[in-house]
């Protein structure tokens, strides 16, 4: 049996490929990151990176109707959009922002 050399892909890059034409499973991923990581606004932005990948960033910064570099710069591990910006992106994704109580638990 003859042995096959593949170039490694990485998690991120395997990641963004599955995602690529897939918005339900871009939107659940942003989600379920919300949901698990609402206390981590880095973890947050950092998902949304990787659906903007999946998109092509060119293409999601026009939809977000941002300029690439600022896009950039607001989803990096450093990033910290205005609540404006945030609006865009999130108009983008094809979502919206919504408030709700705490658990009383928690």
């Amino acid at each position: 049996m003859k042995k096959i050399n593949k170039a490694s892909v990485s998690y991120l890059d395997d990641l963004i490929e599955t995602m690529r034409d897939d918005e339900v499973a871009q939107i659940e991923f942003i989600k379920a990151n919300i949901e698990e990581n609402g206390d981590m606004p880095s973890a947050i932005l950092s998902a949304i990176r990787i659906v903007a990948e999946a998109r092509g960033f060119s293409h999601f910064a026009e939809q977000a109707d941002l300029n690439r570099e600022n896009l950039y710069r607001v989803l990096s591990d450093n990033g910290n959009p205005r609540l404006d910006t945030f609006i865009k992106i999130m108009n983008a994704l094809g979502l919206k922002l919504s408030v709700e109580e705490k658990n009383k638990a928690s």
